[in-house]
């Protein structure tokens, strides 16, 4: 017996809905595989346990915000501010561990994030502006606050007390890589093994119908961005105590980053599915572009070229499926 014609098309559909499903699912471990297996024929100095944790060490900060930045793009909203957190968490930290207690700049930097991402919070659930066009006013206003607080000049900190946690290591991993894996765990405890996890799924999955259920939105979308913003300000006082030096740009560019890497990873910019590891491989395959590139001394455009057009893909994929 053959198949008619409509269950051909009807079976081909389904086989095209699962490659690209697969595609979204793991597609951003399938590009990481071939750029290690590239990049180790290309370059002997790639493929070292040197190289290999200093990329994750340098890319810890900017994981830690996609990390908590996934929380929020499953709910369905957008944090263009996490750049700016960053900064001012920076400079906050420094200032307090030359003037004051390095331990104190060490806890004052997540906790004035949490801050500054539940002001966040409120100002868009409050009077229901997208959280798109309130990240990016409150960024400005963040940035502003940095300057204010450094007067536009740099702040020299080096104090071993406070610069423990962005250069220490415990064996050959440093501190930072360890915070960076046990806030991702934490992360990924809290949207996969808790009420507030699948909360969120709900709100960006359907808003209207998370409400008629009794999930109050407002608060969910409020602490999404009070963990977006302490990630930024632990990220920012890791940046500090690493190079020894609070300025007032630090971070700038880097919330772009960051929501690259979530969408990178396959979350869906639309909301209501996403995964913290996927964010987590968003920001090492952006790493492991940059470090590639730069050993084999390839024309910085073309990193971004590449970078961007993996974006691009990751995107209509997401697209996709949410039309399916």
């Amino acid at each position: 017996m053959t198949d008619t014609p409509n269950q051909s098309a009807t079976g081909s559909r389904i086989d095209t809905g699962r490659v690209l499903d697969f595609a979204r699912e793991y597609g951003v471990l399938i590009i990481i595989g071939m750029l290690l297996v590239g990049l180790s024929f290309a370059s002997d100095s790639f493929f070292t346990a040197r190289n290999l944790l200093n990329i994750l060490n340098q890319s810890a900060p900017l994981a830690i915000i996609a990390c908590a930045l996934t929380l929020v793009i499953i709910g369905g909203g957008f944090d263009l501010s996490t750049g700016a957190i960053f900064g001012v968490a920076s400079v906050t930290a420094g200032w307090l561990a030359v003037n004051f207690d390095p331990y104190l700049a060490i806890l004052a930097g997540p906790a004035l994030g949490f801050l500054l991402g539940a002001i966040n919070g409120a100002i868009i659930t409050g009077f229901g502006v997208h959280s798109f066009l309130v990240t990016l006013a409150t960024g400005l206003v963040y940035r502003g606050l940095a300057i204010l607080i450094t007067d536009g000049s740099l702040i020299p900190v080096r104090i071993e007390e406070f610069s423990w946690l962005g250069r220490e290591r415990i064996g050959l991993v440093n501190v930072a890589v360890i915070v960076l894996l046990l806030f991702g765990a934490a992360m990924t405890l809290l949207l996969n093994g808790t009420t507030f996890g699948r909360k969120v799924f709900a709100v960006g999955g359907n808003e209207e119908a998370a409400l008629l259920s009794g999930i109050r939105t407002n608060r969910i979308k409020i602490l999404t961005f009070c963990l977006t913003g302490m990630a930024a300000g632990l990220a920012g006082v890791i940046s500090v105590s690493r190079i020894s030096m609070a300025e007032p740009q630090a971070g700038t560019g880097m919330e772009l980053e960051a929501i690259a890497s979530v969408i990178l990873g396959g979350t869906s910019i639309l909301g209501g599915s996403g995964a913290v590891w996927r964010s987590v491989s968003g920001v090492l395959l952006i790493a492991l572009i940059g470090n590639g590139f730069n050993i084999l001394n390839v024309n910085p455009f073309f990193k971004d070229l590449t970078t961007g057009v993996i974006i691009v893909i990751a995107v209509a994929l997401a697209a996709s499926a949410r039309r399916r």
